[in-house]
């Protein structure tokens, strides 16, 4: 497959973008005409040909641009990536996950060769070309983890599996959505749910643990998450708060449909063979509202789960305070008609 790969930013003058192409595989993450949470998992299977769901890991035309500015954040805050002593085994799980996916689904782009335990990576679009000893760290730039999750989109948090609880005890966490990898490392399943509102009455983290511990290993799930942005930031981590947490005053009725952006997480679980832990990695995808309302069924849709969203999740998800903003905005693309099932265009 041919991608073209956009010279484009995440931070600064903002010059990040969509391709026709890239909004119409845009993963919209509402089913219906409302929202309210669920555990929504189901198979992660190859799944509408040219969708973000065909392939193990996504990869876009994006991808180059997203890994630059993961090594911009990584320069200058490398505790973004961490890993407990103990989850080695489980990064290199990850690098032969990664490396067989992509060389399988991606074979002009990534190419793995392997001769016994020395192995051979190539991935073109970042030009690189190594040759390493498989489970022996000093032949690699960076630890396991580190090293591949360097070349793939996404965030990554490595949960232990012990004591019937899951524990993040690895991750690689540089586009997060407002939570912190550093806060987070070494809590278990519940503590770094525990500021998500209404779920946990809802007994929805229960449910949702019973299932991820149970998840075998070539049986992976997925399942959508969203919220919203201002302005296409990779990087909302609270570490930065003090950056982009202001842009939030600079959103006008004029500018919402360029500054306002969809932000959804296709999030995936796999289980590890040798490790036995399960990784989750969180990759995140971007629109502006502009680019959004270009498939009308979205923009009716959009409209009314926004409008219609309880106070303590649009509080959660942080645009409580312009709410009024996107709503009046994106009315303008609502005429009441009736929208189909699912997600996709009409």
């Amino acid at each position: 497959m041919t991608i073209n790969f956009n010279d484009e930013t995440f931070y600064g003058d903002f010059t990040f973008r969509n391709s026709p192409k890239a909004v119409q595989r845009f993963p919209f993450p509402f089913p219906e005409d409302s929202y309210m949470y669920s555990v929504n998992l189901e198979p992660h299977k190859s799944y509408r040909p040219g969708s973000v769901y065909e392939r193990t890991f996504d990869v876009d035309e994006h991808y180059v641009a997203e890994m630059k500015d993961r090594a911009r954040v990584l320069a200058d805050d490398p505790l973004r990536c961490q890993s407990l002593p103990h989850m080695t085994l489980a990064g290199w799980d990850l690098v032969e996950l990664i490396m067989t996916a992509k060389a399988e689904e991606y074979p002009d782009l990534f190419e793995l060769h392997r001769d016994g335990d020395r192995w051979r990576w190539i991935n073109r679009p970042l030009g690189i070309d190594d040759t390493f000893t498989f489970l022996d760290e000093t032949t690699l730039p960076y630890g396991p983890m580190e090293y591949i999750t360097r070349q793939t989109q996404g965030d990554f948090a490595i949960l232990d599996q012990r004591d019937d609880n899951l524990w993040m005890d690895a991750g690689m966490v540089t586009t997060q959505a407002d939570w912190s990898l550093d806060f987070d490392i070494g809590m278990n399943f519940f503590e770094w749910h525990a500021p998500v509102p209404k779920a946990h009455e809802m007994g929805v983290f229960v449910r949702a643990l019973k299932f991820l511990l149970n998840i075998q290993q070539g049986a992976p799930a997925r399942r959508l998450n969203w919220t919203m942005t201002i302005n296409p930031l990779l990087d909302t981590s609270p570490e930065n708060y003090h950056k982009w947490g202001a842009m939030k005053q600079e959103l006008t009725a004029e500018n919402v449909g360029r500054m306002m952006h969809l932000r959804v997480e296709l999030q995936t679980l796999f289980r590890l063979p040798r490790s036995n832990a399960l990784v989750f990695p969180i990759r995140c995808y971007l629109i502006r509202l502009e680019d959004l309302v270009t498939v009308p069924k979205w923009g009716r849709r959009f409209h009314r789960v926004i409008r219609d969203l309880p106070v303590e999740l649009a509080t959660y998800k942080g645009f409580i305070n312009n709410r009024p903003k996107i709503v009046e905005w994106l009315s303008k693309y609502d005429d009441g008609a009736p929208t189909s099932p699912g997600i996709w265009p009409d």
